[in-house]
Parts: structure tokens; C-alpha cells; sequence
């Protein structure tokens, strides 16, 4: 399988949906199991802002350009092209601040609920 983000950034914004309504910024590039990739950029639709909710499943970000912040259980972290981040599912998360070029792979990946990390 390969994604581009250059052919993704095309398909966006999407469709208007319910959180959405001037249009998705996310959409969906691969999946296979319980991975899926997406590419999400926030600024590519009207309104431009972030309004994700806590996910079902485990996710990493790979933000590959434009800068930011993001907002990890009420902890905020600069994001820029290069940097990753790892956000346990049901976890609040949200980016704030971002260039209209901002642009970040997500994957999503494991069981519902996440994987129980030894530590916890």
C-alpha cells in the first residue's frame, strides 16, 4: 500500500458531516486490521478549527508540515513538521493555533480502548 499526502490534501475538505458542516478535514488514505492511516488538516476547510473527540483506539500523529499546538489531556505541546505524538484512545486531544498549512498523518491502531501499557 502506499498514501500521498498530495493526492489526500485534494480530497479535502470533504463532505459536510454533523461535527463538520463547512466540510471534513480528515479523510481516510489506507487501513488493514485494526490500522487505519488518515490525513488531517484542520485548516482546509472554512471554519478551521479542531473538533475531534477522544478516540476508540490507540493514535499517533506524524505532523509533516505547517506548526501549532496540540492539546493532550489539558497538557500543551508546540507541534511542528517532524514531530510525533501519541495519544491513548479515549484521551481529550485537540490542535490549537495551527497555520492554515498545517497537515499531520493520524494512525489509528489496536483494539477498542486501546492497549494496557505495563506502566499504568
Amino acid at each position: 500500500m502506499k498514501a500521498s499526502i498530495t493526492q489526500a490534501l485534494k480530497r479535502l475538505p470533504g463532505a459536510p458531516a454533523a461535527a463538520y458542516p463547512e466540510g471534513v478535514p480528515f479523510t481516510t488514505v489506507m487501513a488493514s486490521g485494526s490500522m487505519s492511516v488518515e490525513v488531517f488538516a484542520p485548516g482546509s476547510n472554512a471554519d478551521g478549527r479542531d473538533r475531534q473527540q477522544p478516540h476508540t483506539q490507540d493514535e499517533l500523529y506524524f505532523v509533516q508540515g505547517g506548526e501549532g499546538e496540540i492539546i493532550i489531556n489539558g497538557q500543551r505541546f508546540k507541534a511542528g513538521a517532524g514531530d510525533a505524538f501519541f495519544v491513548a484512545a479515549g484521551t481529550a486531544h485537540h490542535f490549537e493555533n495551527f497555520t492554515h498549512d498545517f497537515v499531520t498523518w493520524v494512525v489509528f491502531y489496536g483494539p477498542q480502548g486501546g492497549e494496557r501499557n505495563e506502566h499504568e
